[in-house]
């Protein structure tokens, strides 16, 4: 029934082919008048129709099914691609989050550190700085000592030297409680104390 359907519309598209005056006056090829050129049509027809019925059995389905699979493939192919695409997107965002979350990390560590050593510094500086205030103490009361012995020794010379001065300007020797006495007022009155 089908090759029916199909050999129909072909027959029909022949018929003016076949027709004997059609092309006969311009075209002897086609000059149906002769035998010759019928039979030719008529065989060249068979022939097609042949060949026409065993490419429609043999080869046109074979050509379907690579076509179909072909198609098959190519959608395999697409929906492989789909999930490549959908997995690459998964990865680029993990990615993103892990590097968000190292950022993150990185950065609290960076701040524990920074804490921790602003810490540490302030507690070296209390350090150093008690030192410093215990060895400026100490160096205070040394200069202070010091200072008390100097003036001590700068009494005794003085008491020494007024005394000498004195015994050798009057030839007698003064009093020491009363050199003691104007050496302490003369450093007094000068600010000395």
């Amino acid at each position: 029934m089908r090759l029916w359907r199909r050999v129909i519309p072909l027959s029909l598209i022949c018929l003016p082919l076949m027709s004997a005056g059609a092309f006969a006056a311009g075209m002897p090829q086609l000059d149906f008048t002769t035998p010759l050129t019928v039979s030719q049509v008529v065989w060249g027809a068979i022939i097609f129709i042949v060949l026409y019925i065993l490419l429609s059995r043999t080869g046109l389905p074979k050509v379907a099914s690579v076509l179909e699979e072909r198609a098959g493939h190519i959608s395999r192919d697409l929906e492989s691609a789909r999930a490549a695409k959908t997995k690459a997107d998964a990865g680029i965002a993990e990615a993103a989050t892990a590097t968000a979350t190292a950022r993150a990390d990185a950065q609290a560590a960076i701040s524990t550190a920074l804490d921790e050593a602003k810490a540490a510094a302030q507690t070296q500086s209390e350090t150093l700085n008690e030192r410093l205030e215990a060895r400026l103490k100490e160096a205070e009361a040394q200069i202070a000592a010091a200072q008390a012995s100097a003036m001590q020794a700068l009494r005794e010379v003085a008491a020494e030297t007024a005394a000498n001065v004195v015994t050798r300007l009057t030839g007698v020797a003064p009093d020491p409680n009363r050199v003691g006495s104007a050496v302490n007022a003369a450093l007094s009155a000068r600010g000395i104390s």
